[in-house]
């Protein structure tokens, strides 16, 4: 192939960093940029960040210039993956130990076989680890998190990460999953892969997107989210930690849900949202932001007499169990149903954060 002018006065990829060679191998196989930071490692926004930056490092006008860029460099070889010596990280497939918080607690190598984490209140420590992102925790901090008021007479905490060390130890990472430092215990990142971070990730691409003016591209991220989810968060776990965070994580599946009921709203996909609506709202009827997505997402789909009586049954629930009316964004909601007015044009809560 002949070298163009253009070709010759393009920058060579030593202008670029090691993870922003890996990221252009990767970016030259055809990779997404999720694709390219599940292989890589890293999160989807470094991603993207690290492959504009190669844009304007290299003078390249758009992704496929970088896919020819790729290839025109020898980072990329037709019909493989990324080349082992321009790819950077060593473990393309990610962190070796997988660890699940949304749903019982559960960790697994990387290919999918299971490890076996002890009883509920071992798997509490290992929680507590995951759940603080890396940050060291002292004894103290991880017994008032499992026990609360109540810790055993013993200091138990060495014997159950001694125990959590053994079960999570692979032949390629010795002793590294828990690291132990005079200040207490923290997981190390570089070892283990949490899918509540990835669940943060995938919010943050779909407020990116939805700012973006990207509304499809919102709800596919939503979705890929909410797939995370294998039922209750921390199915089981005692301890006044593993309490507070199964409240706020079925919180923040709810509030998830919502946005991608309102981004199906946006791109008049309102049937596709009924039913995940209806069963939300079953299983949490005093949440009345998800009920008034709920008869705005019926209205549309012209089923007025449904929405209304979404209504009724929440404002039963709301006297009932807490001796208050429906707020004022459920009784505005009802009353533009009521007008024949479109629900979905105006009055629409704002994705959560």
């Amino acid at each position: 192939m002949p070298t163009t002018a253009a070709t010759t006065d393009r920058p060579t990829t030593a202008v670029l960093g090691r993870r922003e060679r890996a990221v252009l191998a990767a970016v030259g196989c055809g990779l997404r940029d999720d694709e390219v930071a599940a292989a890589l490692a890293l999160p989807e926004r470094v991603v993207a960040e690290d492959l504009a930056r190669i844009l304007g490092k290299l003078g390249l006008r758009d992704r496929a210039a970088a896919i020819v860029h790729a290839f025109d460099c020898g980072l990329s070889v037709p019909g493989r993956g990324p080349r082992s010596g321009a790819a950077g990280p060593s473990s393309p497939s990610g962190p070796p130990v997988r660890i699940s918080l949304l749903g019982p607690v559960r960790a697994a190598t990387r290919d999918g076989r299971p490890l076996e984490l002890g009883h509920l209140r071992q798997q509490a420590v290992l929680a507590a680890l995951a759940l603080s992102a890396g940050r060291t925790l002292t004894r103290r901090e991880l017994l008032d998190d499992v026990w609360g008021m109540e810790p055993p007479t013993a200091n138990v905490i060495p014997v159950y990460v001694y125990r959590l060390r053994k079960a999570l130890r692979l032949g390629d990472t010795p002793d590294s999953v828990i690291e132990h430092t005079r200040c207490g215990y923290r997981l190390v990142a570089e070892a283990v892969a949490v899918d509540l971070a990835r669940m943060e990730e995938l919010v943050s691409g779909a407020g990116a997107a939805e700012r973006a003016g990207e509304p499809a591209e919102a709800v596919r991220l939503c979705a890929q989210a909410l797939e995370l989810f294998r039922g209750e968060p921390l199915a089981g776990l005692p301890g006044p930690l593993a309490e507070l965070e199964r409240l706020r994580l079925t919180e923040r599946r709810i509030a998830l849900a919502r946005r991608k009921a309102e981004g199906q709203l946006r791109l008049g996909q309102d049937a596709d949202a009924i039913a995940e609506l209806f069963a939300l709202t079953a299983a949490h009827p005093l949440d009345e932001p998800l009920a008034a997505t709920l008869m705005r997402a019926l209205s549309v789909n012209g089923r007025q007499a449904d929405a209304l009586a979404v209504f009724d049954l929440a404002r039963r629930h709301l006297a009932d169990e807490l001796g208050v009316p429906p707020s004022r964004l459920l009784r505005r909601t009802r009353r533009m149903i009521l007008r024949g007015e479109d629900p979905s044009a105006r009055g629409r809560t704002a994705p959560p954060r």
